[in-house]
């Protein structure tokens, strides 16, 4: 598992890129800037790693263009400690940003091939999420709740009930909400029923699935 200055060298172009794409918040490019993606991927795709693309990864699913990555991140305000619930842990990369930001991570992913992968690579890494579950998504882990934020990594065609449940009032929920594309969408808990909606334009994401537990 080699990360050399080579690799350094084609992060750091990314970041520039993603500095040039509008990405602002120092915390999400300098995490960005650490981070082997291409560990994250087959080696096939290596070459290609630090482009700022979507790619396949196991269980038909993919691991998310850096900007979506950054531009959800950027959405959380992440603080240090923060504890985020990630739904659709995918190759764990954008479970990496989060916890090299210094959030206390915990992630639920629908596909059991990946879960196993992703659980068996963030190690090596030495990246520690404080949780990694196999489940159903939209149920969110209200044994761990409340959170500060939430991050949605998948499509989905509503806002699941029990998310927004598990926010606590200030924290911010970041969910691409739609069919074949996405809008991305913020909601900010005002109160224990009131949210504030605001919505960032189209995305697109796999599909967030359901009714795995």
């Amino acid at each position: 598992m080699k990360d050399t200055n080579k690799h350094q060298g084609l992060r750091n172009q990314l970041v520039k890129q993603l500095e040039d794409k509008g990405i602002t918040d120092k915390n999400v490019l300098a995490a960005i800037g650490k981070i082997p993606r291409h560990l994250f991927l087959d080696s096939s795709f290596e070459n290609f790693a630090y482009q700022d693309k979507a790619f396949p990864i196991e269980a038909g699913q993919t691991i998310s263009q850096p900007y979506t990555v950054a531009f959800q991140t950027q959405l959380l305000e992440v603080e240090k400690d923060h504890k985020i619930l990630e739904i659709g842990t995918g190759s764990g990369y954008q479970t990496a940003v989060l916890c090299l930001m210094g959030a206390k991570v915990y992630s639920v992913e629908r596909q059991n091939k990946l879960f196993k992968v992703t659980s068996n690579l963030l190690p090596k890494l030495h990246i520690r999420p404080k949780f990694l579950s196999f489940g159903d998504g939209y149920k969110g882990l209200p044994d761990y709740a409340p959170f500060d934020s939430i991050i949605v990594t998948a499509g989905a065609p509503f806002i699941p009930q029990p998310l927004m449940a598990q926010l606590k009032v200030g924290g911010r929920l970041v969910i691409p909400v739609g069919e074949k594309e996405q809008i991305m969408t913020l909601l900010i808990r005002k109160n224990e029923t009131q949210f504030e909606k605001h919505e960032f334009g189209d995305f697109r994401f796999v599909p967030l699935l359901e009714n795995k537990n």
